[in-house]
Order: C-alpha cells, then structure tokens, then sequence
C-alpha cells in the first residue's frame, strides 16, 4: 500500500489533533472529530492515538488513511 506524504508547516507552536484532521478535509467541522477518532485509526508517532485535543509539534507524524503528514 503505497502512502501519500505531505509536509505541513506550522506557524504556531502547536496544532491539536482535531485542527490538523480539519485542516486536512478528513472532516469538516470540530463535531465530527470525536466520531472519526472512535471509528478510525489515527498514528501519531507510531501510537494510536483517540484524544482530539492531542498537542501536536514540529518533528511529529501522524499517519490516516494512508496518508502521512509530517510537521515541521
């Protein structure tokens, strides 16, 4: 299975996981995030990750979807 990669950059310290996943068209609206989460598989580091409000930083990866994205 090939994955798509894409490079965000980030202008503030952090994004949460909710914003990145709405940045990124998966979902359109804040609401839908919990759902997304609890019915797919996101891997933030090489660890599922449920929790919305995660805190992700420059240096992170989050894979879904067979997307990448890698922030810096």
């Amino acid at each position: 299975m090939n994955k798509k990669t894409h490079t965000i950059t980030l202008n503030t310290e952090f994004i949460t996981l909710g914003q990145l996943l709405k940045l990124s068209r998966v979902v359109s609206t804040g609401g839908e995030v919990k759902a997304y989460l609890a019915s797919n598989s996101v891997v933030v580091n090489q660890l599922e990750e449920k929790r919305r409000g995660r805190k992700l930083y420059k240096g992170d990866v989050i894979e879904f979807e067979g997307n990448k994205i890698l922030l810096q």
